[in-house]
This record gives structure tokens, sequence and C-alpha cells, in this order.
């Protein structure tokens, strides 16, 4: 569904009339198309007096062809981005800015007090407003309760509260996130860096991520164009909206693609497979059959390489009108057949050693819903599942991740009361919804062989939507 109100804020006449009035004016998201490089534009590299992952930086900064410039405070970025190979610069100096960038990465993974602060200030005082549209922050730290002392962790955990203002001041489409990254996982970035700094990330901001040491064999791809190459990937719930948006990206990315969905779902479901050049498969992941009948379609294929959990129902009433069968409906499908198929196919080995799963979490999991208590409780569920299962499945070498949707524009949404509708777009620092291609295109990150690093992680898909935590 198209976004009347964006359409016209973005006019000559409407621009004109939203800045008078001071109404929210959203800028239209820059999306990825395939082909294109990851980021277009300048970085511009900053961090504390002690800056342990920049040598890292430098060879993701290398691999992905990007332009970087060194804040006047960060001398070092000049000699190690030349050991890397990189082609950089100096960025403003005497107090002074210097040019428009695309993107401002710090590394504060070095910061171990608080009073050690000030080099976030100085750095982002002197370049918030030299970030171009749909511009991307990203400031890496370490995890605070791995730290090595209180005072560590503390300023470790004060990030959290930057990158999330950040993300509401900065506006004009761009974003900002916080990447924790754990000792002896520094050569674990890569995944995540291209996904943030990309325009894959355009509906993602203010999210906390962690990267572990490595989950399993790290596989670079041999072309990220085609991260997914030769892999095999179920998506549940495929044959519309965010589902079938999943399996294209998917599909896109070079793999080999299993549709899911009810029976009663098999034309769409046939549509979406044969635009993709997928497969098709109707099933009831609800019923009690479907964990095995799973486990044999994959051995039969020679087992999965990737399990996305998209299929789910909503079933509204307040708890007081609520009958018990809704209750235990909404629950079985959108999490306890989760937990099946899971258990299923990791124990029989259906799903390959070094696999992925991925489930689709929901806002409301997070925040609550008036009227959902079923449908909260079945993605605060999953979100549950994700954390605590992660260490378990680590031992088969198998990520568990979550992405958590906020307001996206579907037939769903479309069907919402108007004032609802906008009030869900607004309500966000990007000031509108999200697309499908949002959240498979945060699905198809957590699902690239290169992140075998990342598990146990639950990203919202949200714009950094006003609601919840």
């Amino acid at each position: 569904m198209s976004d009347g109100y964006l359409d016209f804020a973005n006019s000559g006449l409407g621009a004109k009339l939203v800045n008078m009035l001071g109404l929210p004016k959203p800028l239209p998201l820059e999306r990825f198309q395939a082909g294109q490089p990851v980021i277009q534009g300048p970085v511009l590299v900053g961090g504390g007096a002690q800056a342990p992952l920049l040598p890292a930086m430098a060879k993701v900064f290398k691999a992905i062809g990007a332009q970087t410039l060194a804040h006047e405070r960060l001398p070092q970025w000049v000699s190690v981005a030349n050991q890397a190979g990189l082609t950089t610069g100096r960025w403003g100096g005497a107090g002074k800015g210097g040019e428009k960038v695309k993107a401002l990465v710090f590394d504060a993974t070095g910061l171990t007090d608080s009073t050690q602060s000030d080099a976030l200030y100085w750095f982002f005082h002197d370049a918030a407003r030299s970030l171009l549209s749909c511009g991307r922050v990203i400031v890496l730290g370490r995890p605070p309760e791995g730290c090595a002392s209180p005072r560590q962790a503390t300023v470790q955990r004060s990030l959290e509260g930057l990158t999330r203002s950040l993300g509401k001041e900065l506006k004009k489409g761009s974003n900002a996130q916080l990447v924790y990254v754990a000792e002896g996982a520094d050569d674990q970035i890569e995944s995540t860096l291209r996904f943030l700094l990309s325009p894959r990330s355009a509906y993602v901001s203010a999210q906390v991520i962690r990267i572990a040491q490595v989950v399993g064999t790290q596989q670079a791809p041999a072309d990220w164009q085609q991260a997914l190459a030769g892999k095999k990937v179920l998506v549940t719930g495929a044959s519309r909206g965010i589902g079938a948006a999943i399996a294209e990206v998917m599909a896109r990315d070079g793999a080999q693609v299993i549709c899911l969905d009810v029976p009663q779902a098999q034309a769409g479901l046939d549509e979406v497979a044969k635009k993709i050049g997928g497969t098709s498969l109707a099933l009831d992941i609800g019923a009690p059959e479907a964990p095995q009948k799973l486990v044999d379609a994959a051995k039969a294929q020679g087992g999965w390489d990737v399990i996305v959990h998209n299929a789910g129902i909503t079933r509204d009433k307040t708890i007081a009108n609520m009958k018990p069968e809704i209750w235990q409906l909404v629950v079985n499908v959108n999490l306890s057949t989760q937990e099946r198929i899971n258990e299923a196919m990791v124990e029989s080995g259906a799903l390959k050693a070094g696999g992925r799963i991925v489930c689709v979490s929901s806002i409301s999991g997070i925040a609550g819903n008036m009227g959902q208590t079923n449908y909260a409780v079945s993605k605060a569920g999953v979100i549950g599942m994700v954390e605590s299962t992660a260490p378990l499945f680590a031992k088969h070498g198998i990520t568990i991740n979550a992405v958590a949707p906020g307001f996206i524009e579907t037939q769903m949404t479309a069907a919402i009361p108007f004032a609802i509708r906008e009030a869900g777009r607004r309500m966000n620092s990007m000031s509108q919804g999200g697309l499908p291609v949002d959240v498979a295109e945060a699905i198809g990150w957590f699902a690239s062989p290169a992140s075998s690093g990342i598990t146990g992680n639950v990203v919202r898909v949200c714009g950094q939507s006003l609601i919840g935590a």
C-alpha cells in the first residue's frame, strides 16, 4: 500500500506546507538494488585513544571498496588504513568540519572508563551535521557482561543511550546502531558491517547487536552478492506478504528456496515458488506430524541449510472475551510449532551443521498490544526461545536469531483503520512504515554463512518505533 503522506511531504507544495506547520517529513528510504556497492559515499572513522578494532575495520573497508576519512582526533587511522591498502585522507581539522560523508563509524572498544566518553562527544559533535541523507552511524563496543572491570562495563553500557539518541536526532532517513564485539571476535564483523552500512538496513535503527566468537566454521562467501549460493532455505508462510518477500530475497542471494504454506494457500504458494525458481510445499505446520514430515523432506534433499520461521496467525480479542481454543491455536502455530520443528530438525541432522534458524517475532512481543495477549505471548516466547536455545544449538554450529518487525506495509496493515494506521506509520524515527523487503534483508543477513558469530540476537525492523523498549 502506498503512503500518500510521504509522497505529499516530498512534493514541492507539500514540502513547504509540512515545513511551515512543523509536521513530520519522512524521506524516501534508499533500499538495496542488486549489483550496487555496499556503500556509496565516504566513511568517517573515529575512535577512542585506544581503538583495538581499527585493523579489523580497515580489512572490511578494503573488501567493500569504501572510501574512508580520519577524524582529526584519530590520526592513527591513516597509518592503519594505509597498511591495509586503503586510500584514505583526513577529515576536518582545527575544530572545523570536513566534507559530507555517508557513514560515521566509531571504535569505542578501547573505552574503559566513563571519563573517556569525551571522545564520543567530540566525534559526533563535529560530524553529525556532515552526514548525508539516509546515512549510517555505527558504534562498535565490547559486551558489558564480558568486561574486565565495573568501570569498563559502565562506559560500554552507556553506548546504548548514545546510539538510541542519535537515531532520533539524525533524521533524514539515517539510522544508528551499536555493535558489541566480544574479545576474540574481531574477525567476525564483516557480515554485520556490510549489512549495517548498506541500504539493506534501511528500516533498522537503534539496535544492539552482539557478535561472539565464531560458532562453527566461518565461511566467507566467494561472492557477497550471492551469499546464499548453493544453500537450501525453507521459508514458512511464503505465499504472500513478508513471507513472499523473504523467499524472493533468499533466491536473489543465490539460495534454492523451499516455499511452505498451508494447503489453502496453494495457489499463491505455487505462484511465489514459480517466480523465484523454487519449490512449493503445502503443509499445516501446526499439525502434530509436521516436524517429521519436514525432517523427511529435508533429508530427501540432502539436508537444509536455513530455516526461516515466518508463518504466523492472529486471532485478536481481549483476554476476557477470548475463548481457550483461540489462545491455544495462536500459541501453537506461532511458538510451540517452532520449538518442535527446531528440535526435530537439529536432533535429526536434517538441518545441517553450521545451519541457520531465523524466527520472525514482533514488536507486539516486546511492547504488548491491546487485544493481542495470545499473539504477544507467542511472539515474546519466540524471543525467549531464541535466547535460551542459542547456546544449545551452538554445539551443532547452528545459529538462531530473530527479527521483530514494527509497522510494515502489508495487506494486514492496509486493513487497519486510517487513524491507527497513520499513527503506526509516523510513530518512529523514520516517520513511515517499513516494507516487507526490509524484514527480508535482515533475515538474509542472519542467514548468511558469514554470520557465524551472530546468535541469540533479536533485531527490531521498526524504524526505531517509539512503542516498546
